[in-house]
C-alpha cells in the first residue's frame, strides 16, 4: 500500500524539481484535453507550444508577453518571502498604467527626452500608491491584505472604466472606451526593427537583476527572508514587521506599476478598459513556478507567455475557445501545488498486516 511519510527536513532537490514535474504533467494533460476535445493531440501540441515560436518574430512575441509577467512576478516574490500575501498585482498594473497615461496626455506632442523617464516614474509610483492601501490597513487596522488587495483589482477596472468612458475617452476614437494614442515620445523605442518587441523587456531584465541582488545581497532582503522562514528568529532579533509589509507590498506594487506603463506605452500605445488582461494574478503562478528566484522567474515567465500566445494560436487554427490558455495555467498550477506535496514528504510502499485468525 502507498502512503506519504513525512520527510526528516524538506527536500532542496525535490523543490527544483517539482516545477518541472509540474510542466511536464500540463503537457501531458494537455494533449488529454485535446483528445477529449476531438483534437489530434499531437498536432495541438506542435500548435499550442511549438508554432508560436517557430521564428524571430514569433520569439519576439514570446518575450513582449513574458515582461510583464517578470516585472509582476519579482515583485510579489519579494512580498511572498517575507509572508506578504500581495494578491492584487492586478489592480496596481493598472494603476501603474493610469499614472503613465495621465503624464502621456498632460504632456501631449511634447518631444521632450524626459517623458518616457516621467511615466516610468509615474508608472512605478501609481502601482506603489495603490500597493500601500494594503499595507496601511494591515499595519494600522490589521485588515488582510489578500482580501483588501484582491478588491483593490476590482475598484481599479471600475477605476480606469470610468476614465476611458468619461474624461480620458478620446472625442476621436468613433466611441470607443480608449484615451487618444500617444505620441512618439511617450512611445517605448523598438528593440528590434519589424517587430514589437521594446525597450521594457530589457528594462523587466534590469528589474529583475536588481530583485535578485536584494533578496539575495542585502541585509533588507536577509531580513524578509528570515520574517518568512522563522518568524519567531525575526522578531527575537528585531526586526520591524511592520517595515517588512511596506517594503513587501510596496516594491510589488511599484513592479507592478512599471508592467502597466510597458503595456500602455508599448503595444497598446493608450489606455483602453482591456488594458488588465490578467498579467497580475498570472505571475502569482508564475512566481510560485519560478520558486520566489529571479532566474527561476524569468523561466517561467517565458512558460507562462508561451501559455498566453499559445492559447491564441490554438483558438486561430484548432477553433478552439479562448479560455483554452486558462485551462493550461489551471493545470500548471495544480499540478505545482500537487508536486509540492513531495518536498515534505515522500511515497513509501507499505505492506499489509496479516491479521491471524
Amino acid at each position: 500500500m502507498l502512503e506519504l511519510e513525512a520527510r526528516a527536513e524538506p527536500s532542496r532537490l525535490m523543490s527544483w524539481l517539482s516545477p518541472l514535474l509540474a510542466v511536464v504533467l500540463t503537457i501531458a494533460g494537455g494533449m488529454l484535453v485535446f483528445s477529449a476535445l476531438g483534437k489530434d493531440p499531437l498536432e495541438g501540441f506542435r500548435i499550442f507550444f511549438l508554432n508560436p515560436v517557430k521564428d524571430l518574430y514569433g520569439l519576439s512575441e514570446l518575450l513582449l508577453k513574458a515582461t510583464p509577467l517578470m516585472l509582476c512576478a519579482i515583485g510579489l516574490a519579494i512580498g511572498f518571502r517575507a509572508n506578504v500575501w500581495n494578491i492584487g498585482a492586478e489592480g496596481q498594473f493598472m494603476l501603474g498604467a493610469v499614472a503613465a497615461t495621465g503624464v502621456a496626455l498632460y504632456f501631449d506632442g511634447s518631444e521632450s527626452a524626459l517623458l518616457l523617464p516621467a511615466m516610468i516614474v509615474a508608472g512605478a509610483l501609481g502601482g506603489a500608491a495603490w500597493a500601500a492601501i494594503p499595507a496601511l490597513l494591515r499595519t494600522r487596522f490589521n485588515a488582510n491584505e489578500i482580501l483588501v488587495s484582491l478588491m483593490l483589482v476590482y475598484v481599479a477596472q471600475l477605476f480606469v472604466s470610468w476614465l476611458v468612458f468619461g474624461p480620458w475617452k478620446d472625442p476621436d476614437g468613433f466611441n470607443f472606451p480608449q484615451t487618444q494614442m500617444f505620441g512618439d515620445a511617450a512611445l517605448m523605442p523598438v528593440l528590434l526593427e519589424g517587430t514589437r518587441l521594446h525597450l521594457g523587456f530589457a528594462l523587466a531584465l534590469a528589474v529583475l537583476v536588481a530583485g535578485y541582488a536584494f533578496m539575495n545581497r542585502s541585509f533588507a532582503g536577509f531580513r524578509m527572508r528570515v520574517a518568512g522562514e522563522a518568524p519567531d528568529a525575526a522578531r527575537y532579533a528585531g526586526f520591524s514587521a511592520t517595515r517588512m509589509i511596506w517594503i513587501g507590498l510596496l516594491l510589488g506594487g511599484a513592479a507592478a506599476g512599471l508592467a502597466g506603463m510597458g503595456e500602455v506605452a508599448g503595444p497598446m500605445g493608450q489606455l483602453t478598459d482591456k488594458v488588465g488582461s490578467g498579467y497580475g494574478f498570472a505571475a502569482i503562478i508564475v512566481a510560485f513556478v519560478g520558486r520566489l528566484n529571479a532566474f527561476g522567474i524569468l523561466l517561467a515567465s517565458l512558460l507562462m507567455a508561451l501559455l498566453y500566445i499559445g492559447g491564441e494560436q490554438a483558438q486561430q487554427y484548432l477553433n478552439l475557445p479562448s479560455s483554452i490558455s486558462m485551462v493550461f495555467q489551471g493545470m500548471l498550477l495544480f499540478f505545482l501545488l500537487g508536486s509540492d506535496v513531495f518536498i515534505n514528504y515522500r511515497l513509501r510502499l507499505r505492506r499489509r498486516a496479516v491479521q491471524g485468525h
